[in-house]
Order: structure tokens, then sequence, then C-alpha cells
């Protein structure tokens, strides 16, 4: 090769390399690598404690996950969770303080139904995409003044419609009914009764329960003496298996029967053999060691239930609703795009409302008529055998 060949063609490499650089660093989208920094509005402390702690581990597991797994590419969550002590007026505050930190693409409150319901004002005026986990329908309905709340727990006519199948299964046609006096409580006790009524089975008698109540003789003695056939328990975990022991210590020796809101740990510890035999509705999660993984989805959630089990010593059945609303938001994130670094709201609440996921809760489906993504078909029937929940045969 002659000199001046070989010159031009060390020019040409050169020009080539310029170009190929020059495509790479300005040519390019800019790779995204800021932090999705996700508010938590959750229950550490005060009468609904227990839930609240189950809700921050799984965030917590949900995102170390995430973070570790490559899927979110150059980027990460970050978690910043809130005590709001069970109270609705600090979780006011701690949503206020959220909705005001420019850093924050979404929150997720825990499964204080007062809290949600109260919140739903300050989100929408300050636009900020949030997924509650409470199960009050109030929380995402009407939509068209929720338009930045979404939901995701089972819905009040979704668990009356599966405990009166299970009921007239078993030929029961009295009942007594103690419920949560709260939003919840008296939305269930009004779709329950509903649907008993077109099953034919009678409510001989009703009671009602405070959060803050831990002696609940008063309550349930009144259910005990009207003798129903089964009693229906629609309360949060800890007052469900104080009621259990009540009507036992009480003499009742009917039939159980849980709403969904009412499962908590998967192992029954001293209250056993008051709710031995009972009757739970709730999500296949709980109970996925007992299913055959024939699903990529149940596969997920069978490796979700071993890994909660495995980090924190137990499994508490609500855990998934917080890894999927972690997930939910991961998604939409992604989705949503914009310049980056850049939080975009609006974008990512559009991203929401149309989500479909097979979670580790069960199929979930928002839409922008309806902000409550857990889908009927998600539950399933519970039976307490030998200290803890099993799929019912």
């Amino acid at each position: 090769m002659t000199p001046f060949r070989s010159a031009t063609a060390t020019a040409l490499a050169s020009v080539l390399l310029a170009t190929t650089l020059t495509g790479c660093q300005f040519g390019g989208p800019e790779q995204d690598t800021s932090p999705i920094f996700i508010a938590a509005d959750l229950e550490l402390s005060g009468a609904a404690a227990g839930v609240g702690k189950a809700y921050r581990q799984a965030l917590e597991l949900k995102v170390d996950q995430l973070n570790s797994s490559g899927a979110l590419g150059g980027r990460r969550i970050e978690l910043l969770p809130k005590d709001n002590r069970s109270d609705a007026s600090e979780s006011l505050r701690n949503i206020a303080d959220f909705t005001n930190d420019p850093r924050v693409s979404a929150i997720i409150m825990g499964g204080c139904n007062e809290c949600a319901v109260g919140a739903v004002r300050t989100v929408n005026e300050k636009q900020m995409p949030t997924i509650a986990l409470a199960a009050a329908g109030a929380v995402a309905s009407p939509v068209a003044d929720r338009r930045y709340v979404f939901k995701l727990a089972p819905n009040a006519a979704d668990n009356a419609g599966a405990l009166t199948v299970e009921l007239r299964r078993r030929n029961i046609r009295t009942v007594g009914v103690l419920r949560s006096d709260d939003t919840y409580g008296r939305e269930g006790a009004a779709a329950l009764r509903g649907e008993l009524s077109k099953a034919g089975i009678e409510v001989l008698a009703e009671a009602s329960v405070r959060g803050t109540d831990t002696e609940l003789d008063r309550q349930t003695d009144p259910l005990v003496a009207a003798e129903p056939e089964a009693l229906v328990i629609w309360t949060p975990p800890e007052q469900a298996l104080l009621a259990a022991n009540a009507v036992r210590r009480a003499g009742f020796s009917g039939a159980l029967f849980l709403d969904a809101a009412a499962a908590g740990d998967l192992f029954l510890g001293s209250s056993a053999r008051a709710v031995e035999r009972a009757t739970l509705v709730f999500t296949q999660t709980m109970v996925i060691d007992d299913v055959i993984a024939t699903t990529p989805a149940k596969a997920a959630r069978r490796q979700w239930f071993q890994d909660y089990t495995a980090r924190f010593g137990g499994y508490h059945g609500s855990s998934s609703f917080a890894a999927d609303a972690v997930q939910l938001i991961a998604d939409a994130e992604l989705r949503a795009g914009g310049p980056a670094g850049q939080v975009n709201r609006e974008a990512l609440r559009d991203v929401l409302e149309t989500s479909q996921l097979d979670g580790l809760s069960g199929p979930i489906r928002m839409t922008p008529d309806n902000h409550s993504g857990l889908m009927p078909q998600a539950l399933t029937t519970l039976v307490a055998r030998n200290g803890r929940w099993r799929l019912a045969s």
C-alpha cells in the first residue's frame, strides 16, 4: 500500500470511529438511571399494626427483588415509608408530605379504610397516583371523583357472594354477623344481607366492633344467644381471632365463616382450636403450597410464598397485595416514559388505569371505569385445619 493510500485509510477509519462515538453519545436516547421513589403510608403502630408490618415486609421484599432482577434497566426503586399510627389524621399529614415531594412517583397506602377514603381529595388535587390496600369500595368508587386512586384488595360484593355460595352448599339457613364498625364493615354487611336474602338465609343477629376493641364478649354473646347455625365474621385479622375465641368460650359450636379482610397469618397459633374447621374466603396464594404450579403465574406465587416465608419466618395472607402494588407502579413507570429523571405522574396514572397483571394475588385488571383491580376469580375457599389455613377440598 502506498503512503498516500495508507494515510487515506487511516483518516477514513478515524472518521468512522468518531461518527460511531458521536452516535453513541448524542444520537441515541439517554439511559434513565434515576431512582423510582414510591412512598408508603402504613399502619406500623396502633390498632392495625399487625397488618401494617406485613405490608412493610412485603414492600421491602418486592423492592429488593425488582432492584436485583435487572428488570428496571439501570433504575432502582427507593421506598419511602411512614407510620400513620392507624390514625386517619396522621395518615392525611403523611399524604400531604408525600404529594409535596417532587421525587415521589406514586403512593401505596395500607389497609386503613378511613385513611384511604380521607386522602382522596388531597390525592386528586395534587394529581398523585395512589394504590390503596384498603378494602372499602368507597376508596376507588365513584371513579369520576377518584381519578388518581386505585385499590388492590378483595371487594365486599365478591366476598359476600363467595361466602353465600359456601353457606348454601352447607345447607345453612340462619346466621349471625359480626362486622367492623367502619366503612368496609357497613358496606360488607349491606352486601351480605343482599346476597343472603336472595339465598333464603336469615340473619338472626348482627353486631359491630370498633378497631380498638380487644374484649369482644359484649358483642359476641348476643350473637351466640340468637342460636344461629353459623357466624359470619367480617373484621380485621386480630379481631377475627378474638371473636372466634369469644364465641367458643360462650359455647357456640356452629360453623364459622370469615370474610377476606380477616385473613392474617398462615399459622393460627393459640387460636387454632377456636378456628378449627372455619371457612375463609381469600386468594389462593395464602395456601399456594397446597397447589400444583401448573402455570407461570402459579409458579411465581409459589416462589413469592417461599421467599416471604424464608425471610420472615411465616406467611401473611395480605402480603401479596403490597407486592402487586409495587409491581404495578414499577411497570407503569417504565411504560409511561418521558425525559430521564423527570417524574410524570399524569402519564403514570394513565398507564395504571389500563394495567393488566397476573399478579401474586391473582388476576388484576384496571379500567377507566373500574379502579378496583382484583378480579373475583382470585377468590377461593380455605379451611382451617391443624393450626393453619389449607385449600378447601
